[in-house]
């Protein structure tokens, strides 16, 4: 379980809380009489984020939970934190308040994505251009399309200190989604790197990975992964489906080979990329590829389980 003691650069009573890439990093702000936690993880890490966020918050109330954005892994403990601390507020991002309220697993992404989020309920929203008070410290809220068009990052100009999401990561940044839907995305990854630069963060708190303050490399890295993307699109499409793929094998660990194959033909945002890019292939003989290549990384493995060929995690 991660310490619960602030980090050199960060203000008092403000944790950052690093977690597996299954679930985002939490960021706990802590004061004289309640507590507020940004992004909360995946869905089967929930009793895990409830046991830290409540050994961080030391025995005062949660009083807000806010989502960067809706991504599954941000946003998966909500319901858990909610059933926890049942007067805590949520604040979510603009754009998808509707969809929260309705719950539409598939306007969310779980669906398309193939994965899970319990539902939950959000009464504000985060909207860019304003600021919000964490801690004792004044947040500015940015929108941050690209990744997610509806992702917003929070930035504490005293110290310089950014909650960059998926946005921003020490090497790179989150699969650009809406490209997967046939969406032009790439320009605004661009543009909100361009924020981030302007802004001039000192420390970057990520969605995933350790935080880090040599920000001037981790733009460099960035745009030149956008770019290379931007050259061939068919690069980021097959990022793309490699990712979803190794998500969820991170959540199964270890599963039949042909249940994994059985997942992949079910998952809509895989048939839509090998519809655009991998056509000249079956869906099949893509799949098949695309766990080689996942294997060939050391990523995963295959491995003979008496007459059953598993899919494993590594």
């Amino acid at each position: 379980m991660p310490a619960t003691t602030s980090t050199p650069g960060l203000w008092p009573g403000m944790f950052f809380l690093e977690r597996g890439w299954l679930s985002a990093n939490n960021i706990v702000f802590v004061d004289a009489h309640s507590a507020a936690v940004v992004d909360t993880g995946y869905w089967v890490h929930a009793a895990q984020t409830v046991d830290l966020v409540r050994s961080t918050i030391a025995g005062k109330p949660l009083k807000r939970i806010l989502n960067t954005h809706l991504h599954s892994d941000h946003c998966g403990g909500n319901a858990a934190l909610q059933a926890q601390w049942p007067s805590a507020q949520t604040w979510i991002a603009p754009g998808q308040a509707q969809h929260v309220a309705q719950w539409n697993p598939v306007a969310l992404s779980y669906t398309p994505t193939g994965q899970t989020c319990p539902p939950f309920q959000a009464q504000h929203v985060l909207q860019p251009g304003t600021d919000i008070q964490l801690g004792a410290q004044t947040w500015q809220i940015h929108a941050a399309p690209g990744h997610d068009p509806h992702a917003i990052i929070l930035f504490e100009p005293e110290r310089r200190i950014l909650i960059s999401a998926d946005a921003l990561w020490e090497h790179g940044f989150g699969v650009v989604f809406p490209e997967i839907e046939g969406i032009q995305a790439f320009e605004e990854v661009a543009a909100t790197l361009d924020v981030i630069e302007a802004l001039q963060p000192a420390l970057v708190l990520p969605g995933h990975g350790p935080m880090f303050s040599d920000v001037v490399s981790a733009l460099t890295t960035a745009r030149q992964r956008l770019q290379g993307f931007v050259q061939r699109p068919e690069r980021h499409a097959r990022y793309a489906a490699k990712v979803l793929l190794k998500y969820k094998l991170l959540e199964w660990q270890t599963l039949p080979l042909q249940q994994a194959h059985d997942w992949c033909l079910q998952t809509p945002y895989l048939g839509l990329l090998h519809t655009q890019y991998f056509a000249a292939h079956t869906l099949q003989a893509w799949l098949d590829q695309l766990i080689q290549e996942l294997v060939g990384s050391g990523a995963a493995a295959i491995e003979q389980h008496d007459s059953t060929t598993m899919l494993c995690n590594r």
